[in-house]
């Protein structure tokens, strides 16, 4: 879980794929990764996810970290976690997720908006929390939650694009989740995958300066 979690932080960003069609899942995947982002959640709303995790896992291995994000139940928890998922990620907190994922050896981060919240999650053995929607309550929201709860990582998810990551990051956030900021799924199913990883490493290039990496 340790290796798990450091992986998603030196992503620093978690691209979240929403209904990607199977034809452009492998493209899409690999443009973020050209890009930098090698944290890829593929939600359990979108067909055949546990195939298309599968898919993921077997194509790039080690290069490319792979979860599953609106998870709501155990049994989906489990069924994609077989399928070669290694972090699962829900909009709310559902504790037999987080049991589910211990179980399993898998990194859990259930979604929150309160510090009563993030408490119960991280008590129940979450490895982070996702703050969603991050947009609803901004950077200065997860700056106060993390004042007293330093010790659980957060990752800001909903509303998070180029022109805002680097503020999240300045507040605390050990990675941002993005989706329609990042993936442009037009530009995919016209094959300009190059668009992708263009933003991707546009992704990365603000969070590794907010971080100082550079």
């Amino acid at each position: 879980m340790d290796e798990t979690l450091s992986r998603i932080a030196d992503s620093g960003v978690v691209a979240v794929l929403r209904g990607v069609e199977a034809d452009q899942l492998i493209g899409i995947a690999d443009a973020l990764r050209e890009g930098g982002v090698t944290a890829v959640e593929v939600t359990a709303d979108t067909s055949n996810v546990a195939e298309k995790i599968g898919d993921v896992a077997g194509a790039f291995g080690d290069e490319v970290v792979v979860g599953t994000g609106t998870v709501l139940d155990g049994e989906t928890a489990r069924t994609t976690l077989l399928a070669g998922a290694e972090f699962v990620v829900s909009p709310s907190l559902h504790e037999d997720v987080i049991e589910t994922c211990n179980r399993y050896g898998a990194v859990s981060a259930p979604g929150i908006m309160t510090p009563t919240e993030a408490i119960r999650g991280y008590e129940a053995g979450a490895d982070f929390v996702k703050v969603f929607p991050a947009t609803t309550v901004g950077p200065d929201h997860l700056a106060a939650m993390r004042g007293p709860l330093g010790q659980i990582p957060m990752m800001p998810t909903g509303g998070v694009a180029p022109d805002n990551a680097a503020d999240y990051v300045d507040a605390g956030a050990f990675a941002v989740g993005a989706g329609g900021a990042l993936v442009d799924y037009d530009a995919a199913a016209r094959g300009e995958y190059e668009t992708i990883t263009d933003t991707a490493r546009e992704f990365t290039r603000i969070v590794e300066e907010a971080r100082g990496d550079e």
